[in-house]
């Protein structure tokens, strides 16, 4: 049963449009908690009561492992390391919980409770961001206000993903993002935005207008970046804004190289032979591949899904013939009065790193068989010491994200003021 909630205290500033309490009730929401009344310490007819510090930064990770471990108070982390910031526990002992919270009572003296961490009480994985970081749970000021954005911001961004999007992307996408905060602009009408943008791009490449077209199809891109970092960091998802992204992602790909090809003047290819419908048919077909082969090693291997299995994979992602990676050699062909170069090099691209894929399905389906396990295949990213590891994929797909300084100052302190019942 999912617990009534009650925040105990809030603080006004807002990260990223939201106080940390509003933030909380939207996060809750989503996992069907009601907000017990102010004066109802004991909700009437709850089995577990979740207290929460309303000026402190959750992590979601943490917040929804809170909401699955009853018997739990909860330290924060850098300057709060020492201070209960939530607590998950039975009717019965909410108001010694609520003393806790209030500083007014050790967490020790509460009966039937484990006084344990963010980093202890949540996993450093991420599967639905493909990433590893650190959970926390960071008071805010209005001095660490804006560092708190960039490290939510930071923490909603996928680990492992296309190197225009690890790379190129994250600082303009983060200036229009907060600029969609400041106007209220929604996910959802950016996703809308994005959707004409990919029908834009389709005629304009279909009529030859290849410039103009790219024009459509880059901005396009970007807008996908900004409205699922909008939608995450403002707590603003929606089941139709989450068909509508995810389905265009999916569908949109092959047809505008189609139109790419049909809007091309002369088709004269460096490879002998290769026609323009044949390279149609196989970019059709190796991207059909490529997918199916991503979703049967989420259903039968691993749902953390084949580009976290090992770091060969995760590196092999930054350049797998995706949308933008294949963008990047259309655009390069037209500013070289080629264009239809680019579309041979995405044609014969998407062919071999399918083909990866298919050879990458095949090792892992062989690894399972020799294990004679039916366990999921393990994610290299799970076995990552994100403190000590400082090799270069730790750092692309597995970055620490830095405590904001006003927290860092006395994080050093932790160990030594650790209570006695603090888990591992």
């Amino acid at each position: 049963m999912t617990p009534r909630y009650r925040i105990v205290s809030e603080s006004p500033v807002r990260i990223w449009g939201l106080t940390c309490a509003e933030r909380l009730r939207r996060q809750l929401a989503r996992r069907g908690a009601r907000e017990a009344a102010a004066d109802q310490p004991e909700p009437s007819g709850a089995e577990s009561v979740l207290l929460l510090d309303g000026g402190h930064l959750f992590d979601a990770r943490v917040l929804t492992a809170l909401v699955d471990a009853p018997g739990v108070v909860l330290l924060g982390s850098g300057s709060s390391a020492r201070r209960a910031v939530a607590a998950h526990v039975a009717p019965a002992v909410a108001d010694a919980a609520l003393e806790v919270l209030c500083g007014e009572r050790d967490p020790d003296t509460v009966e039937g409770v484990t006084v344990t961490r963010p980093e202890t009480l949540a996993s450093a994985f991420d599967a639905r961001l493909l990433r590893s970081s650190s959970p926390t749970v960071l008071a805010v000021s209005p001095e660490n206000r804006r560092a708190l954005e960039d490290r939510l911001f930071g923490a909603s961004y996928k680990g492992v993903t296309d190197f225009v999007t690890k790379f190129l992307w994250p600082r303009p996408a983060r200036a229009v993002t907060r600029l969609c905060v400041r106007l209220g602009v929604s996910p959802n009408m950016v996703t809308a935005v994005g959707l004409m943008l990919v029908f834009a791009a389709w005629f304009l490449f279909a009529r030859g207008a290849l410039g103009l077209g790219l024009l459509a199809a880059w901005a396009m891109t970007f807008l996908d970046t900004v409205d699922g970092k909008l939608a995450r960091v403002t707590v603003a998802s929606s089941r139709i804004g989450h068909v509508l992204d995810h389905g265009t992602d999916i569908l949109h790909p092959p047809f505008w190289y189609l139109a790419w090809g049909l809007g091309l003047a002369t088709f004269e290819p460096l490879t002998p032979g290769l026609t323009l419908h044949g390279a149609i048919i196989i970019l059709f077909v190796g991207y059909v591949v490529g997918r199916l082969v991503e979703g049967s090693f989420q259903v039968f291997l691993a749902g953390s899904g084949i580009f976290l299995w090992r770091r060969f994979d995760s590196f092999f992602r930054l350049v797998t013939a995706r949308r933008n990676p294949n963008l990047c050699l259309l655009t390069t062909s037209l500013l070289l009065g080629r264009p239809e170069l680019g579309l041979e090099a995405i044609t014969w691209w998407t062919a071999v790193t399918s083909l990866v894929l298919l050879v990458r399905l095949l090792q892992a389906f062989l690894e399972r068989a020799r294990a004679g396990s039916k366990e999921p295949l393990r994610s290299w990213l799970l076995d990552v010491d994100i403190e000590r590891d400082d090799s270069l994929a730790v750092r692309w797909f597995a970055p620490r994200q830095a405590v904001p300084a006003a927290e860092a100052d006395r994080a050093a302190e932790v160990e030594s003021g650790s209570h006695s019942k603090v888990e591992g």
